[in-house]
């Protein structure tokens, strides 16, 4: 009985290994399962296939990753290696300014001001998703107002010299007082710059920083090129503005040489146009206002100092076309056109009133002679000049000054006849 008993055993142990080992195919090939797993293949393979072919930004009416659209949430730095048009895979990547493949999600710092608001229109013209950063110490809430219904567009009320952490493609660093009125600050310069270098460098995107003129100081060198290091007073009254952007330009290129960030520098000449502040005590806008109120016209020296005037539309197009380009700067971004203060307010005269007075007063501490801008660099590598002359120019900003100073006025009057 042992005997037979461990034969039945060793037998039964033979059929379950072979059941093992077969039962799987033999099951596949009963009941036409086989068939149905080959069909299962099939439609796998087909659907898969087809579906990466599907491309959210081709479904787009425009063609373009919208900011709104809730139905693709992918970050736009993710979305790069998505296409196959975009090998750079670079968050900061060229775009030719009138063929853009998609939208970018881009960060204006001061884009409630004066410059920053216009930077906005074109923006949001062009179909990018905008972030509006600022503290409305010199910038106006209704500069914007006429976007805040826009879904591809947002306001932040915040102070530059906080941290702040967003996720954008793109930053221009507006964000600084630029008039005599209120630039006094050096914080903005120096820590602003600095937070908003550190969120670059963070989140991968492209920085663009709006240096200034001012850098050149008193120039001894006319007109001033690029390579020119300026002549400042590093103790005067107008440091806190010069040596502040002249930091915020050592910074900047600091992050570009020793963290690989991509970086743009502007150096702003004199700028003016529509949404101006009317007080800031910068000359054009000075001028405009004192003509309208029938109030002397002041000049400070003898007015021979010089002074080169661009419209805001043309530093607009030479900013966008610095942070599309692939060249870091500085670039001199002015109108090389130069006119004496005495001419400037002649051309107001002309505008507004020929018989607007003009009074002269002792000169600032410290107030360049003369300033000019070479655009020679701009012109070569970034195919900018301006188009906009300052008597073409004027007109549109004499009409806006006009409505907001006479139109406050009467709103005042009104206010007051009511109570």
């Amino acid at each position: 009985m042992g005997t037979d008993q461990l034969l039945r055993n060793s037998n039964v142990q033979k059929n379950q290994k072979k059941f093992c080992v077969t039962y799987p195919f033999r099951y596949i090939l009963q009941e036409q399962r086989f068939v149905c797993l080959l069909v299962g293949i099939a439609v796998a393979s087909v659907v898969f296939a087809v579906v990466p072919s599907i491309n959210p930004a081709t479904s787009s009416p425009k063609g373009l990753i919208s900011a709104s659209d809730e139905s693709f949430r992918v970050h736009r730095r993710v979305a790069y290696e998505l296409h196959d048009g975009f090998s750079h895979l670079s968050a900061g990547g060229r775009i030719p300014l009138g063929l853009k493949g998609k939208s970018l999600r881009i960060l204006v710092t001061g884009g409630a001001g004066f410059v920053g608001s216009h930077l906005v229109d074109r923006l949001i013209a062009r179909g990018d998703s905008v972030i509006v950063v600022d503290n409305f110490f010199t910038g106006r809430k209704e500069n914007l107002l006429h976007h805040l219904r826009n879904p591809r567009f947002e306001l932040i009320r915040h102070d530059v010299v906080e941290p702040i952490l967003l996720e954008v493609d793109q930053i221009y660093h507006l964000a600084c007082p630029a008039s005599p009125v209120h630039y006094k600050d050096h914080k903005t310069n120096v820590m602003g710059t600095l937070n908003m270098l550190g969120l670059a460098k963070r989140i991968g995107a492209r920085f663009l920083l709006t240096s200034t003129s001012e850098v050149y100081g008193d120039p001894l060198e006319h007109p001033q090129a690029e390579t020119y290091w300026g002549n400042v007073n590093p103790i005067g009254v107008r440091s806190c503005y010069d040596e502040g952007k002249r930091t915020a330009e050592t910074l900047t290129m600091d992050y570009h040489r020793g963290l690989n960030l991509e970086v743009r520098i502007a150096r702003i000449f004199n700028t003016y146009g529509p949404r101006m502040g009317i007080d800031d005590g910068r000359v054009v806008s000075n001028f405009v206002a004192q003509a309208l109120r029938k109030e002397p016209m002041t000049v400070y020296g003898d007015g021979k100092q010089t002074r080169s005037f661009q419209y805001v539309s043309d530093l607009v197009e030479g900013l966008m076309r610095l942070m599309e380009g692939d060249h870091v700067g500085p670039f001199n971004l002015g109108n090389p056109g130069e006119f004496t203060m005495l001419e400037l307010a002649k051309v107001v005269q002309d505008t507004i009133d020929p018989n607007a007075k003009i009074e002269f007063r002792a000169n600032t501490e410290d107030d360049p002679h003369k300033r000019k801008p070479d655009i020679s660099k701009a012109k070569r590598l970034l195919g900018w000049q301006p188009t906009v002359s300052l008597k073409e120019g004027l007109p549109r900003m004499v009409d806006d000054f006009r409505q907001r100073i006479f139109g406050d006025e009467k709103d005042n009057t009104d206010t007051l006849s009511d109570a």
